[in-house]
């Protein structure tokens, strides 16, 4: 590894550290004035702000899809959501200090199991500015300092991003260095990042299978893995079908780009002559890459392969798939879930009650569309990303899965015999 990157690496996780360590400290009230200042920070640099991201945006010209543009693009509309997200998350409860269990034992002791932040947090992801301001006002609020490794795509904006965090940490008089960026495009800081033992609690990956499989093959600091989804809805054979359409044309076209998209569309054979021609029609504008039999039924359907039951498109594009019954269903989307968010949209209360128990993702939902597989659709405020894996959170990161916990043992004197 390059001893250049391990240095750099190591000089911001030093800063982190003693950063991490005000913080622990920090009243509610100085982690959500140094919030409430960066959002303000931000809503001042709205032009340069816009200014660095048309930059980011034309250095990628048309070497990426247009769904990966929608997601590295801001819009004045986009910088005003971040700040009001910020703001939002400095009104939510402080996770720091949450009195989680108590137990009064025999001999008088008295054990308190409290959370407590932590420390510092490095975050790796693709090409959404956004994520780098949510992940630092979540990690700011939990009490964290955070140590950004966004894309190269959306350096620039990150840039300005970063700058408007740290004034609002000024305004609070808390440390700027809670919050970092990686300012180097080379590849190697990340390595550095994912080896950092001495500096770095934890490492949250938000991106797709190539990023999450790095993070897997070289991290020996811990991790808490995101990966994005190839979410699947699936329409039972007691779904009220003009609601089922109406779900999935949301969860796969209102916004294409992001991970809780639907990707897989699963139907029930004993309705596919009736759904497959009105799905068409109702999911105008995305074209639909069927198998066989549903090509049968329904011929503008295009062929599909057996790789498109598992692709996250992050595009106008989903995969068909005829099953014969809710058992194939469960059987499916086991088979090609990343774990991220599954949907069941059905009448049948049991039904959807066996298809959610059996499908082992981070959300699994019944008649609504896999869209709202978000922190803040779920009253995070925000959210660091979704953890697809089982420990030690899952589901939409938001502030109490970014706090750790520790134990306050209260005696009079106690000794033990």
């Amino acid at each position: 590894m390059d001893s250049r990157l391990t240095a750099y690496i190591a000089g911001l996780g030093s800063d982190a550290q003693s950063a991490a360590k005000a913080l622990m400290t920090a009243t509610t009230d100085q982690k959500n004035e140094a919030l409430r200042a960066a959002a303000a920070a931000l809503r001042q640099a709205k032009s340069e702000l816009l200014q660095a991201n048309a930059e980011d945006v034309a250095s990628v010209g048309d070497s990426r899809p247009d769904s990966f543009i929608d997601r590295l693009k801001l819009t004045d509309e986009r910088i005003e959501g971040i700040a009001s997200a910020i703001e939002q998350i400095a009104d939510l409860p402080d996770p720091v200090g949450r009195l989680l269990h108590t137990t009064d034992r025999p001999n008088g002791l008295k054990i308190e199991r409290v959370a407590v932040p932590i420390g510092v947090i490095g975050m790796i992801y693709e090409s959404r500015p956004n994520v780098g301001a949510d992940a630092s006002a979540l990690c700011l609020k939990s009490g964290n300092a955070v140590i950004l490794r966004g894309g190269s795509e959306s350096g620039n904006s990150t840039r300005v991003i970063v700058e408007c965090m740290q004034k609002g940490l000024q305004a609070a008089g808390l440390p700027e260095k809670a919050v970092q960026t990686v300012e180097t495009t080379d590849r190697g800081a990340v390595k550095a990042l994912l080896h950092a033992v001495d500096y770095v609690d934890l490492v949250i990956p938000r991106g797709g299978r190539g990023l999450v499989e790095l993070v897997r093959d070289e991290a020996k600091v811990p991790t808490l893995l995101h990966l994005d989804g190839n979410c699947h809805s699936y329409i039972h054979a007691d779904a009220d079908i003009d609601k089922a359409l109406e779900v999935v044309r949301n969860a796969k076209l209102r916004r294409t780009g992001v991970c809780g998209a639907t990707e897989s569309i699963v139907v029930d054979r004993a309705i596919a002559e009736e759904v497959l021609p009105r799905l068409v029609d109702a999911m105008h504008g995305c074209e639909l890459r069927g198998d066989a039999d549903a090509r049968a039924i329904e011929p503008r359907l295009a062929e599909a392969s057996d790789d498109d039951w598992s692709t996250e498109y992050l595009d106008a594009i989903a995969s068909v798939k005829l099953v014969d019954g809710l058992d194939e269903a469960i059987a499916f989307v086991s088979k090609n879930s990343s774990g991220h968010t599954d949907a069941i949209l059905t009448e049948d209360v049991d039904a959807a009650r066996r298809f959610m128990t059996s499908i082992d993702s981070a959300v699994v939902m019944h008649n609504a569309s896999t869209q709202f597989s978000d922190g803040g659709e779920f009253g995070m405020g925000a959210e660091i990303g979704i953890a697809t894996g089982k420990m030690h959170a899952r589901g939409p990161v938001g502030l109490e899965q970014l706090t750790s916990f520790k134990y306050l043992v209260h005696g009079a004197g106690q000794t033990r015999p």
